[in-house]
């Protein structure tokens, strides 16, 4: 080993210390105390019986899965679209404020996007009023599930919008030209060349939105103060909760979150595998 790299490794040792102070081992510790039962005072699969058997659990399952979907969805859509708009614009002034501007929203999420969404959205909320005089929508409620997959939603744009933007860069000019003096009209030339070809990045900016929404705890909690039943609200009232204190209940139900992630990760590897294939 050169005396460069040994350096080099040495600067990196104090990044090593706090990844496995802070990541490996609280999952090393999450891992093994979900393999303890309080109720039964064993060691055992009892917790995991207990959430996949339990129509409780696999109900917070379900919802969070559905909001995370249906939210990744509709964000990603919607992000391929200002993706798109935002290239097309090239540089200037505008498009550096609207970078600047989706920078800046991509950490517009917790108690501050659900205090926004309960002023605009409540039930006394501005447009909760406009749209009750004007007889629009009066079957939303922000509280519903559609509602929270409204919510899930505004903050998946701009992290797609990021995520996305550089994907663009991929698609010449010189191919959308092509395709057009050959007859093809747009929508032939996004279906059988863009799309294919941002494939790979749009699969991995789904999985990373259902990531994060799958994560997301203070936004919800906020909004429903812990009366929605979901994963992250589940585990925290597990773990702090003053009437179901559980912690090892809470560490089964985290390492749950922690396989379907896994899942979804190598999916999501094998999806951009054939992209790539297909791209070729």
């Amino acid at each position: 080993m050169t005396k460069g790299k040994g350096l080099a490794l040495l600067c990196l040792l104090p990044f090593a210390v706090f990844y496995i102070a802070f990541q490996i081992a609280p999952l090393v510790w999450i891992a093994v105390n979900s393999f303890y039962s309080e109720m039964n005072e064993a060691w055992g699969w009892a917790n995991y019986t207990d959430i996949l058997t339990s129509t409780f659990y696999q109900q917070a399952i379900r919802f969070s899965l559905d909001i995370s979907f249906w939210s990744s969805v509709y964000g990603l859509i919607i992000a391929l679209l200002g993706g798109y708009s935002l290239h097309q614009l090239g540089g200037g002034r505008l498009h550096r404020f609207l970078m600047s501007f989706t920078n800046m929203t991509s950490n517009f999420a917790g108690v501050p996007l659900a205090f926004a969404f309960v002023i605009l959205l409540g039930l006394n909320g501005c447009l909760t009023l406009l749209m009750r005089k004007y007889e629009i929508m009066q079957g939303f409620k922000l509280y519903s599930t559609d509602g929270l997959i409204v919510v899930y939603t505004w903050f998946q744009i701009p992290l797609g919008i990021l995520l996305l933007y550089p994907a663009f860069d991929a698609l010449k000019k010189e191919w959308q030209e092509s395709a057009a003096l050959l007859g093809a009209s747009r929508w032939r030339y996004w279906r059988h060349i863009g799309l294919p070809v941002m494939a790979p990045a749009l699969v991995g900016t789904f999985v990373i939105l259902l990531a994060n929404a799958l994560g997301a705890y203070a936004t919800i909690y906020a909004l429903t103060t812990g009366n929605y039943n979901v994963i992250p609200v589940r585990i925290a009232a597990l773990v702090s909760g003053d009437v179901s204190l559980d912690p090892n209940m809470g560490s089964a139900l985290a390492m749950l979150l922690v396989v379907l992630m896994s899942i979804i990760t190598v999916v999501h590897q094998w999806l951009v595998r054939r992209s790539y294939q297909y791209a070729r």
